[in-house]
């Protein structure tokens, strides 16, 4: 992160469902990830999260809907994989999509807020 992103406000969309579950920024870069590397462990290791965190977090999203987000393949030939499904594809679009209608639709208070933000918070 740049220095300037680093002071600017930005809205973060996280979707609690009535069960406790939840959907945000960590498992959709997760996703994307595994779309870019074919692996459950690759997508882990790139975020510095250990494989069992990562497995449980493809778990978690597998069981919060009706159809799978990720699919794998047990080790073989070529060593197993991980692939987005279809829904998993949709569901990353469409969650990319959320966040930015967020941030154009913040953009006015969001800019409002940092106009009055006390930027010398952090010396007193």
């Amino acid at each position: 992160m740049t220095d300037s992103a680093a002071k600017t406000l930005v809205p973060v969309l996280r979707i609690s469902f009535p069960d406790e579950d939840r959907l945000g920024h960590g498992k959709m870069e997760l996703l994307e990830h595994i779309r870019q590397t074919g692996s459950i462990s690759a997508a882990g290791r790139a975020m510095d999260m250990s494989y069992r965190r990562a497995w449980l977090l493809v778990s978690e999203m597998n069981r919060m809907f009706n159809e799978q987000v990720v699919e794998s393949q047990r080790g073989g030939q070529k060593g197993g994989g991980a692939a987005l499904t279809p829904f998993g594809e949709e569901l990353l679009g469409r969650f990319r999509r959320m966040e930015r209608t967020m941030r154009t639709s913040l953009a006015e208070d969001l800019a409002w807020l940092e106009a009055k933000r006390n930027l010398q918070q952090g010396e007193r």
